[in-house]
This record gives C-alpha cells, structure tokens and sequence, in this order.
C-alpha cells in the first residue's frame, strides 16, 4: 500500500500534463508558418501545400479573433482561444464521454449485486488461477477482436471484470488493463483485416481492400507473442516484487446464484450482440451508450433492487470514471488549437518533405517515424490514413516504396504511438476505466514501445527487401 500512495504523490496530475501539451500546442501556432492543403470530398491533394499570411501582434497573445483582419489571414491561437478550445473538445466528443459514464454507471449497478465477484470467483476455480493461461488465453482473443474487425471502445466493457479479475489474483490495476490494452492496439497496429484502417488507407493508394495479408498476418503474430511475454514478464516481476505466489492458488468452488448466473448470461449475450451491432448497424456512442442504459436497467430488474437503490449504484459508477470528460476534452482540445492556428498541415508537410530524400529504406523508416509523430495530432486511424495516404503514396513510389510498404508504414506508426500517446481518447477512456494514471501507464509500457519499434523497422526493411 506504501508503494501506491508514494506512486501516487510522486506522479503528475494527468489534467495538469494534459493542459501543458495543450499550453505547447499554442505556443507552437506563435512558431511555426501557418498553411493548408487543398482537400477534395475531405482527402488532401497532393502538393497542394501552401502557406498562409499570419501576422502576429501583441493581441494575438489573448485571442486570434482581434487579430484576423480577413478570411484569407491566419493567426496564432490566444490563450482566450487555447482555454475555450478544452470545452469544444468536451461538445466535440460529448457522445464518447457519455458512453464511458454510463458504461461506469452500468459496473456500478453489477457490482453492487456482486455478480463481478462470483462470476470471476469461478473463473479462478476453472483456471486454478494460472496467470500464464489466462493472459495468453484472453489476449489472443481481445486481439484478433481488433486486428480482424478493428473492435476498441467495445472492450470498455470488458476492462474492470479483467481487472477485477487479475486483483484478484493480487496483481495491480496497470497489469489488468495491459492485458487488454496492449491486446487491443497490437492487434491494430497489424490490422490484418482491420476494416476502420485498410477500408480507407489501401483505396487511397489504388490497392483492393485487404490485399497484402501475408506480412501483416506475420506481423501480427511477431507482435502478439511479444505483447503477450511482455505482460507475463511484468506479472512475474509484480509476484517477485510483492513475495507473492499466484500461480497455483487453491480457490473454493461455490455454485452461482440462480440470479447471478441469470445475470451473467445477459451479460455475455449483451456483449456478442454489441459487437454485431456496432459492426452491422454501425452504432456510434449514442446508440451504445442507450443500449448500455438498457442493460443497467435489466441488470438491476434481475438483481430485484429498487429503483432508487439502482440510480444510487449508477451514479456512484459514473463518478469512478468522470475524469475521463475532462482528459478527453483536453486530448481533443490539441487537434483544435492546430486546426485554428491552421499549422496541423504544415507539421504534414515538413514531415512528408523528408521522407524522400533518402534511398527505399530511409523512406520506409521516415514513413514510419512520421506516422508516429502525427498520431499525437491526429490519434484517429481513420482520420490520419485520409489525411496522410494522398500525400505518402507518391512520394514513396517516387523514393522506391510500395504502395503496400507504405500502408504497412502507416499501419505500425498509427498503432505503435497509439500504445501509449496522451492525446489519444481511446487511450484515456480505457485509462479512466481502469483507473490508472497516464504516468504510471506511461512507465508500465516504455520498454514494450521500444521492443516493437524495433521490430517494426525490422519488418519494414523485410518489406522493402522484397518489394512487398
């Protein structure tokens, strides 16, 4: 207990991080030229870059709009600017952050009828709580999830029981949510068949949907056995660590509940039906976050609470998870300070303009490195493969890379940063959910990012060697 509340004041604030990275991104509009690309139907048009007349005064310093005189001017974002940019990004994602209050208020409800405790209690008996076979087990599954139908926010759902599960067990919160985590982002940083990222990037480079799977199968299990030793490392650093042995516990066995069992059934056929749902019906967070109201109000039905005693339990749910509004709210808050200071384009361009100038290989890896880069300002798959495929797909076939490199590039650039990167909501919601703070995710992970960045510029040279 020591070691977490010394953990704990010794950590910054993920809000006061998260502020000054916005703080940064305004002082970067002051810096850097403003400029854009031409777009058609939303995709950037190839060497359409160009800069933007932004004179800067005095006033500028408190607000852009004193210091715009025409449409055609640019301006450096004010701190007036910067300040009401964090609520735009709380509208801007409002259907996000309310679908993660109400999943909080949903394990409210469950886990005030206990229903968490004795499904995972019989877990443990059927697993004799082996540590190895679980997080082999529920990883392989989470990400083929992700890597064959780019499931994410779905596991939302999933990170307290795992985490319920794995405390259980006496390890901490960072080793519950890394076993889905790292699941979820290796899973998309293949994307064997990940029809939120290859649906968009391949067409842009003239490539049919899903073509080229070898290497990104191959990555994908190269990436898995590595994220899956990684977290079974740090689970047995954790029992070394804490004199603790988990691996081979005795667990009494007690039959559920007719109530609890008839719970869990609602529970596994709401998930199966949610994941068909958001990938036939394309449900966005309104419609998830209705449907998760909906089982609250079945879950608490089941359990015979009154309904006082229900809305009790779901708001003191939602209250674990509220700062999750407000980080998602600064997180968003970055993309708009360089979309109103107009430099989100030119950081494109100055990083596009150095991809080419080595041979095949350099390009591959300043293809990657930069893929890196801009998913701190663009976190979104899909939004960094339509803003970024137009402008790479030239310039590497004009420096020797594939179409396919190229997308395998993206790919790896996208979800590796994705792992770990402060400005990435889907990051934060799952770190809300689990509780854990940025820095303490941050130091859990550091020695994984370098592994499988390693290995990324490995298989990117293995792609260029054979002209994939």
């Amino acid at each position: 207990m020591s070691e977490v509340i010394k953990t704990k004041r010794a950590g910054m604030s993920p809000v006061v991080m998260m502020m000054l990275i916005v703080i940064i991104t305004m002082v970067m509009t002051f810096v850097l030229p403003s400029g854009e690309y031409q777009r058609k139907d939303k995709l950037v048009v190839p060497n359409s870059y160009q800069v933007i007349e932004k004179p800067i005064s005095a006033t500028n310093i408190v607000s852009s709009s004193l210091a715009i005189k025409n449409k055609d001017q640019a301006a450096p974002v004010g701190i007036a600017d910067a300040l009401q940019s964090v609520p735009e990004g709380i509208v801007k994602q409002s259907g996000l952050i309310f679908m993660v209050l109400f999943i909080g208020g949903m394990f409210g409800i469950l886990n005030k009828t206990g229903v968490i405790e004795a499904g995972l209690e019989r877990t443990l008996v059927l697993t004799k709580g082996n540590i190895y076979l679980l997080v082999s087990v529920i990883m392989v599954i989470f990400s083929a999830g992700s890597t064959f139908m780019g499931l994410a926010k779905e596991y939302l759902l999933i990170i307290p029981m795992v985490i319920a599960l794995t405390s259980r067990l006496g390890y901490s919160n960072v080793l519950g949510l890394a076993i889905v985590a790292i699941a979820v982002k290796v899973g998309y940083l293949a994307s064997i068949t990940n029809p939120y990222a290859l649906s968009i990037a391949q067409p842009l480079l003239g490539l049919p949907v899903f073509s080229g799977i070898s290497l990104r199968v191959l990555t994908y299990f190269v990436m898995m056995a590595i994220g899956i030793a990684f977290v079974l490392w740090k689970a047995r650093q954790e029992r070394l660590h804490n004199n603790f042995q988990p691996i081979s516990v005795t667990f009494e066995s007690k039959p559920l509940s007719n109530k609890h069992t008839a719970m869990l059934i609602v529970l596994i056929i709401g998930v199966v039906f949610m994941v068909y749902a958001s990938n036939e019906w394309k449900w966005k967070s309104s419609a998830l976050s209705g449907y998760y109201i909906f089982l609250s109000i079945i879950f608490a039905a089941i359990a015979g609470m009154r309904a006082s005693e229900a809305a009790d339990a779901f708001v003191s749910g939602m209250k674990k998870v509220m700062i999750a509004a407000i980080l998602i709210g600064l997180a968003t808050a970055v993309e708009i300070v360089l979309s109103k200071g107009k430099v989100l384009d030119t950081v494109i361009y100055y990083l596009v303009d150095s991809i080419g100038s080595g041979g095949s290989y350099l390009s591959a890896y300043s293809m990657f490195f930069s893929q890196l880069l801009l998913d701190i300002a663009i976190p979104s798959t899909s939004g960094q493969a339509a803003v970024t495929m137009p402008i790479m797909g030239p310039v590497g076939q004009l420096s020797g890379v594939s179409p396919q490199t190229t997308v395998l590039a993206f790919l790896m650039g996208n979800g590796l940063t994705n792992v770990i990167t402060p400005t990435s909501s889907g990051l934060l919601i799952f770190l809300a959910t689990a509780q854990v703070s940025w820095a303490q995710w941050a130091k859990f992970v550091w020695p994984l990012i370098i592994m499988l960045a390693m290995v990324a510029i490995a298989l990117l040279t293995f792609a260029v060697y054979i002209g994939y």
